[in-house]
């Protein structure tokens, strides 16, 4: 059995007080050896921003094939399924998409644990598209979670919200069969959502699909959102010139909250970087 150091995340490395232990004990108890963190990202205090507002938008991910899968042999294979936000269009290289800044913070907090992140972003594909592929670029690569990021295109091509429903619980029970945790991904927040009328639609169609699946939803919008309104991020470090894609400082914020709720999903360990809701006002 593999061993690995629970490791407290970038945050709590910052100040001076004592780790909590909390349900991180189980996993503690059944590997050996505890392990220093890996250094933190010169960028650390600068990430601190990435999580205002998420004591308003919780990530806890419920990951019970994935976390026997990290307990029994050490290692976490995510396979990122995705339209463009997948891809990383908006991001000024690759390494700067959400799934590389993932696969490293995963690295760095988990140091022991042999971690893999899959990009499977094709731009421009719809919910229907990446059902097509999802046995060849998602099963196959036998992951223990399946983030899927999708809709938006469908949006775009409005492709009637019933028919969506259908594509997604059809993707969902495929890689539930599979014995694969999966995670939704909501859409992302737009300034100026008017140019889809029906965005809020589509978007309801996703969170219900999920919910009637007891998949767990990632609150992109919601902590879009929020980033916005708390004046912390410029316009442009949220959304590129095109009003649509994301950019590095937006990609990477969303790597950091998937992280935390991930981390805390695999592991039992409780996320202390919640910060007290402030008026936005």
């Amino acid at each position: 059995m593999a061993s690995f150091g629970i490791v407290s995340q970038c945050a709590r490395q910052t100040v001076p007080h004592a780790r909590r232990v909390g349900a991180a004990t189980l996993i503690a108890l059944l590997f050996a050896g505890p392990v220093l963190a890996g250094p933190m990202p010169a960028g650390a205090i600068t990430d601190l921003r990435c999580r205002y507002g998420a004591a308003l938008q919780p990530f806890l991910p419920v990951l019970p094939a994935a976390r026997k899968v990290l307990q029994e042999t050490g290692s976490v294979t995510i396979v990122a399924l995705g339209s463009s936000a997948t891809a990383g269009s908006g991001a000024s290289a690759t390494d700067k998409s959400y799934p590389a800044v993932l696969e490293a913070e995963l690295k760095r907090r988990l140091p022991n644990a042999e971690v893999k992140v899959i990009n499977k972003g094709v731009g421009g594909q719809s919910a229907y598209d990446m059902l097509l592929r999802m046995d060849a670029d998602v099963i196959e690569e036998k992951p223990s979670i399946v983030i899927w990021q999708t809709v938006v295109n469908d949006v775009v091509r409005d492709v009637g919200e019933e028919k969506l429903a259908k594509i997604l619980r059809k993707g969902i029970r495929k890689v539930h069969e599979a014995g694969i945790d999966m995670v939704v991904m909501d859409l992302q927040w737009l300034p100026r959502e008017d140019r889809y009328p029906k965005y809020e639609g589509y978007r309801a169609v996703l969170t219900k699909t999920a919910q009637e699946h007891a998949v767990s939803i990632f609150p992109r919008y919601a902590m879009m959102r929020n980033w916005a309104r708390s004046k912390q991020f410029s316009s442009e470090e949220l959304v590129g010139m095109d009003g649509l894609h994301m950019v590095d400082s937006s990609y990477r914020c969303l790597a950091i909250r998937m992280a935390d709720g991930l981390v805390s999903g695999l592991t039992g360990e409780k996320s202390d970087f919640t910060d007290k809701p402030r008026s936005t006002n």
